[in-house]
């Protein structure tokens, strides 16, 4: 049963993780060779006041477009 994590900033619509969730179900089924049902996948969203690049706090930075 694979386990697919995705961490990413806050701001995501609903149908863009369900888009995502679908996209990676069908790469990891078909390159793992397993069924699509076996598959999870957690997403984890976190505020941009706790996510850092280059040790810039992202709340610093422009947010990026949700499209």
């Amino acid at each position: 049963m694979p386990i697919v994590r995705i961490e990413m900033l806050t701001g995501r619509t609903r149908e863009q993780k369900q888009q995502l969730a679908e996209a990676v179900t069908n790469d990891v089924a078909r390159i793992a060779k397993c069924s699509a049902e076996s598959i999870q996948i957690v997403f984890t969203e976190v505020k941009r006041e706790d996510w850092a690049t280059a040790g810039v706090l992202a709340d610093a930075k422009a947010p990026a477009p949700t499209t």
